[in-house]
Formats: structure tokens, C-alpha cells, sequence
């Protein structure tokens, strides 16, 4: 079919800055991995280029992240060579910088092979990545060109709090959790607020995340056992059953400033296995399923225990997958009085 467009030379003035960017989802949660036109980033590790990128170029993060080129739940992954493993990579979103993001993991480690930006052999296809919150492990499992599911050993993830209370204006007494999956997490029943997790309940759990977070973050001091910008409250997490029989549970994970995940979140799933594991509920080396408010699903299992600091961890091993649904090419006017970005929550 012929199209206008046939004949079509345009190139972008050079007053613009062009930033590339592959887009992907896991189980239907966005995230834009960054190809070309960020700034090179000094740093030894992925936490010192984060802080960077956070100090001094957060206006590429909203023109990025925010509308009109992003939205209120985009994602993004910045990816950069290693000294001491594969890849160094940090994540970004529309509130700031998280620490640990497991669907971005699944979707890097899916780009990595069926692209061949690297290039390894065999059904079993290893990388390492330094993240803020530490070194994670991955195996994409290959079907010929194409990766099948990815797996990875997340950081080690521990409970911080058990069964605490407090008043939550406009919601009332709240009981949660507080854990840790590579983020920090207030975990809350959903059925005691009277939800299903379902879709329709979107706006509410939106409401109600964002109320029951800021409720546990002014009155529980979070701190990391070795480091201070790990120490914060990442969202919360609402649980209930499962509305599929052959799966173990339903997670909903409100995250940063009102963003709704919508896959299971590995890092959410990690913070749930530490939370069964130390009620006794899940035991070592057995799988649980996942779903999110989507239906779509993450395995987790705890693959091993260990002493984190103080704490009693375990180390999850998290599996789940990742589509490629486009590229993309964006353009940072000068001239354009909203190239920076802004945000409607």
C-alpha cells in the first residue's frame, strides 16, 4: 500500500537532542531501555552512576518519563558497561529512581539474547548485573532464538517489620509488613479494606497505596543495613488470593508517586517469599506462582538462606517474561516550552 510518506526525507534539526529507546513490557509493565543519547556517566558501580544521573541530570529523566513522551506509570532502564560484571544498569520512573526492579531484569536479560547486543551459546544463557541494590544472577531459557522465560537470583530480601499497626487517614487501622526484595515494602491484606484486587479497582488501590505509604513512612524510620540511599519506603503492596485456582496469590504493587505495577514485580515477589518463608508459609526450594492485577504471573522460590547484615535473608529466585513491542526515537527541543516534561497524577 502506498502511503504519503513514500517520498519522505525529514531529518530532526540539529538544535535536537535525540535519545533512542527500546520498548518492552513484563506481564504488561512498561519500560523504555535507553540505547543512545544520555550522557556518559562517571561511577565504579551502579549505585554511583545512579546518584549521578539523579544529581545532575534528572531533567532527561521527567522529559523522558513524563508526558508528552512518557506517562504517569512509565519506566525506564539505563544500561552501562562494568568494570566487574556484565552490565551495570539503574532504573528510573515518574516520582525518581528506584533501587531493584525485577521486570526490568526480565526484559534486559530478553533484549540481551534475542538481539544480540551479547552474544552467548547454548538453552542456558548467563549474565550478571550490577544493580543499586547489588549483584543479581540471570539465566534466559532459550528456545533456539528466542528466550523462553528468564530467571534470576534476586539480592538478599528479608523482613523488616512483622505485624505492625497504625491509623491511615481516610482508611482507618491498617496492619502491614514491612519487607525487603531490593525495595521496601508495606505488604497489607486486601480483603480487611475490602478489595479483590481486580481491575476495575484501579483508582482505589491507587488511593489507598498512596495514603497507606505515606502513613508508614512518617512513622517507620526505614534503614538499609549497609546502604543509606537503599533506605526508603518503595510502595506498598496490596495481597489476596488468587483469582486464578492454579496459582498461589494476587499482588497489586502501588509504587513511587501513585504508579500501578502492572505485572507481579519481582522485587514485590521476592519481599512476599521472605514474608512466607519467615511465617513458616513457603518452604525452601518450593515455587509459588504470582499474579498481578493483569492475571499476568512471576514464579518465585527461595533458593537459598543467608545473614544480611542483622538479618535473617533469604536469597529469592525470581522467573518470569518479557516481550519487545517497538522502538522508539525521541526528540528534546530546546525551543519547546514543555520539553522538560510534566505529570498528572
Amino acid at each position: 500500500m502506498s502511503s504519503v510518506f513514500d517520498q519522505w526525507h525529514w531529518q530532526p534539526p540539529a538544535r535536537f537532542q535525540r535519545i533512542t529507546t527500546v520498548k518492552m513490557h513484563t506481564g504488561g509493565e512498561p519500560l523504555h531501555i535507553f540505547t543512545s543519547g544520555l550522557p556518559e556517566l562517571p561511577g565504579d558501580s551502579a549505585l554511583g552512576k545512579r546518584r549521578c544521573f539523579r544529581d545532575h541530570f534528572d531533567q532527561l529523566r521527567t522529559a523522558t518519563m513524563w508526558e508528552p513522551r512518557g506517562h504517569a506509570d512509565m519506566y525506564g532502564a539505563v544500561i552501562t558497561p562494568s568494570r566487574d560484571a556484565d552490565l551495570d544498569v539503574f532504573f528510573l520512573h515518574e516520582e525518581g529512581f528506584s533501587t531493584m526492579c525485577g521486570h526490568a531484569v526480565i526484559a534486559i536479560i530478553t533484549l540481551a539474547f534475542e538481539t544480540a547486543l551479547i552474544t552467548r551459546s547454548g538453552e542456558r544463557r548467563e549474565l550478571t548485573l550490577n544493580v543499586p541494590a547489588g549483584r543479581i544472577h540471570a539465566i534466559a531459557h532459550m528456545d533456539g532464538d528466542r528466550v523462553k522465560h528468564v530467571s534470576f537470583r534476586n539480592v538478599p530480601s528479608f523482613v523488616y517489620r512483622r505485624d505492625e499497626h497504625l491509623e491511615v487517614p481516610g482508611v482507618g487501622r491498617v496492619r502491614f509488613d514491612i519487607t525487603y526484595g531490593g525495595a521496601f515494602y508495606a505488604i497489607v491484606e486486601a480483603a480487611p479494606l475490602e478489595l479483590t484486587l481486580a481491575p476495575h479497582e484501579f483508582n482505589r488501590l491507587i488511593d489507598l497505596g498512596r495514603r497507606i505509604k505515606h502513613a508508614v513512612m512518617a512513622e517507620v524510620p526505614i534503614e538499609h543495613p549497609f546502604e543509606s540511599d537503599l533506605g526508603f519506603l518503595y510502595g506498598t503492596i496490596f495481597t489476596g488470593p488468587a483469582h486464578d485456582s492454579n496459582h498461589h496469590s494476587r499482588n497489586v504493587c502501588i509504587f513511587a508517586d501513585g504508579e500501578v505495577d502492572r505485572s507481579a514485580t519481582g522485587s514485590g515477589v521476592s519481599a512476599r517469599a521472605a514474608l512466607q518463608y519467615a511465617r513458616g508459609e513457603l518452604a525452601l526450594g518450593a515455587p509459588i506462582t504470582i499474579e498481578s492485577i493483569l492475571g499476568s504471573t512471576m514464579s518465585v522460590r527461595v533458593a537459598q538462606t543467608i545473614q544480611f547484615g542483622s538479618h535473617a535473608a533469604i536469597v529469592p529466585e525470581v522467573s518470569g517474561t518479557a516481550h519487545i513491542i517497538g522502538r522508539n526515537e525521541l526528540y528534546l527541543d530546546p525551543t519547546d516550552p514543555l520539553g522538560g516534561g510534566f505529570n498528572f497524577r
